[in-house]
């Protein structure tokens, strides 16, 4: 290289009057210099993959053609030739080697439960809409089944998510809540009940049933408006406590028994989980106007799930219990902006030394726990530490972890944060991410997005349009939607994860799985014996990739979603073992001839 800069720089200063000849051309220390910075910008002189001598002289004198025209029909051609002469012929590009994805079937990790959605907020309306809306709406959401072409009809959702009402919508505008978020309760101010309410909702789970979705859970955001301490659903007035009088535990818990048994004796609708709580730990304290909502001492949540357990026991009823819906993975791991009382979730509820408020062992209630993966999805790195940690903490008490809601908020700063639907490809991919990290590092077992429909906002699957409060309208599916099926339609409950290898040209690829702006890819076995491989492509290159058959398959057939229009898990043809993943896309992997 420096051969080459002194021929240059001899060759140059005959030409261009250094030696006090007369010349059209301006100095060459300033020419050089700026082929040099011009070199460093492009990376050649970077030390990391410098290329061959030939190739950064042909860039400096492209630069140098590029900053004087008049040197094109003088200087450059002879140093051109200077330059071939000096480094020989540049060698031809060669193609970048393809990756190998290797499923390493001696290697399962968590078994997968299911993927689902809730009707918060959405379905109360949605659900009293023409039936053609109705089904095709619930098409989306829970079909598994394909039309003539083989393109899938829904996404397959496992798990449908019911909001239990607490009785805000019948205090109308004395609830101190926005209208669009009150709930009906099923309990009325005399102890009886009313199992037409919630009619919406409850067309949603029958749609829900009749598309074969197998799990169903009912969560609470506030205890029934009769038993709360300032009479409201909402917080409003109160510190970091629950909104429930020290009386009224075991007629919360009576509630939540009846209700179960309710639903199946009127709809024939059985409830599988119940969570009692919702993010008992916000540091909000849930007060203000924008919705129902509690927060909750550990004492108090771990008081109120043994009443429910004991009202269960009594009633026979079967339905699990599921805690805590923590707001942050943080407060599982440790305490982070709540206070003691609501930190430490994880040993609280499931070390035996925490004798007042252990929870394992106590009827119905499941060994997992269920957090929301708000505010930990940035920076990536910490996203992926966060939840190894977490990991690593579960194991010691031998827990799941199911991350139970999420959607776009305002740290999400890379997609824009959660203002205006978006039915690109933009945020299906940040979620993507964001469930290919609590799949594999996290070791989910069940994995929720929150609404299933909702309006100019990045919390629904479905965008709703409407000019009259949701009376009426149109949905519109999303690209968020059918990315989301990329898992939730081809990873069936009872699958397991397996972990995977990535090689190229013989080397091993550390963490070559998960490249957060480039490829990620993540492999299951369902119960049927089929295998799944989810590749998300974030780049805005294409990648070509190997992925070997495992043992017993023929072939893989590829589902693709991404910004071309109609690829909505659209099927995409079969492979043998090599493909490639378009740009901005995610492709499912499903294999056959088993």
């Amino acid at each position: 290289m420096l051969q080459l800069f002194t021929e240059i720089y001899h060759l140059f200063s005959l030409r261009s009057g250094i030696n006090g000849a007369k010349s059209n051309f301006p100095p060459l220390f300033p020419f050089r210099m700026k082929a040099i910075i011009y070199f460093c910008n492009k990376g050649i002189a970077s030390g990391a993959g410098l290329p061959n001598e030939a190739t950064a002289g042909i860039n400096i004198l492209l630069y140098l053609s590029n900053e004087h025209p008049a040197m094109k029909k003088s200087v450059i051609p002879e140093l051109l030739l200077l330059t071939i002469t000096l480094c020989g012929p540049v060698p031809a590009v060669t193609a970048q080697a393809r990756r190998v994805y290797t499923i390493n079937q001696s290697e399962p990790r968590q078994k997968i439960l299911h993927f689902g959605a809730s009707d918060a907020w959405s379905m109360n309306r949605l659900g009293l809409w023409p039936e053609a809306q109705q089904r095709q709406i619930a098409d989306w959401l829970f079909s598994t089944e394909n039309d003539a072409s083989g393109q899938p009809r829904g996404i397959g959702l496992s798990l449908w998510r019911f909001n239990l009402g607490a009785g805000s919508a019948e205090q109308g505008d004395s609830a101190q809540i926005k209208q669009n978020t009150r709930t009906d309760c099923f309990l009325r101010p005399d102890g009886t009940y009313d199992w037409t309410k919630q009619a919406g909702q409850r067309s949603f789970l029958r749609l829900a049933r009749e598309r074969g979705v197998p799990y169903l859970l009912a969560f609470l955001n506030s205890m029934p408006v009769y038993y709360t301490i300032n009479g409201l659903a909402t917080n409003t007035g109160r510190g970091g406590t629950i909104n429930l009088r020290p009386d009224c535990y075991d007629r919360a818990a009576g509630f939540m028994a009846r209700c179960m048994k309710g639903l199946e004796e009127h709809d024939g609708i059985r409830i599988d989980y119940l969570s009692p709580v919702n993010e008992p730990d916000g540091n909000w304290n849930w007060q203000g106007p924008k919705q129902e909502g509690s927060p909750a001492t550990n004492r108090e949540i771990a008081t109120l799930v043994r009443a429910i357990s004991k009202a269960f026991r009594k009633e026979k009823v079967n339905t699990a219990i599921a805690i805590p819906e923590s707001s942050d993975l943080r407060n599982l791991l440790g305490v982070h902006q709540s206070g003691w009382q609501r930190g430490n979730e994880v040993s609280t509820f499931f070390d035996k030394d925490s004798t007042a408020t252990c929870l394992r062992g106590v009827s119905n209630v499941l060994p997992a726990v269920l957090a929301h993966s708000y505010w930990t999805n940035t920076p990536v790195d910490s996203m992926r530490a966060i939840r190894q940690r977490l990991r690593r903490l579960l194991d010691r008490y031998g827990l799941a972890y199911w991350q139970s809601e999420i959607c776009i908020m305002s740290n999400d700063e890379e997609i824009g944060r959660g203002s205006h639907f978006d039915t690109s490809m933009m945020t299906a991919l940040y979620v993507a991410r964001i469930m290919h990290y609590d799949l594999v590092y996290g070791g989910a077992e069940s994995w929720s997005w929150w609404r299933a429909a909702g309006s100019d906002y990045k919390d629904g699957l479905i965008r709703i349009l409407s000019a009259d409060n949701w009376k009426t309208g149109k949905a519109i599916d999303s690209k968020l939607m059918w990315t989301m099926g990329n898992y939730s339609r081809f990873i069936r409950p009872g699958a397991r994860r397996y972990t995977m290898t990535v090689s190229e040209d013989g080397r091993t690829i550390a963490d070559g799985e998960t490249q957060p702006t480039g490829v990620m890819a993540s492999a299951y076995r369902n119960a049927d014996g089929t295998w799944v491989v989810v590749g998300i492509n974030y780049g805005e290159g294409s990648a070509d990739i190997s992925l070997p058959l495992p043992a017993g398959a023929a072939k893989w057939r590829l589902y693709r979603t991404s910004d071309v229009t109609g690829e909505n898990l659209k099927p995409v043809g079969e492979s043998s073992g090599t493909a490639t993943l378009e740009p901005r896309s995610v492709t499912t992997f499903v294999s056959s001839g088993q």
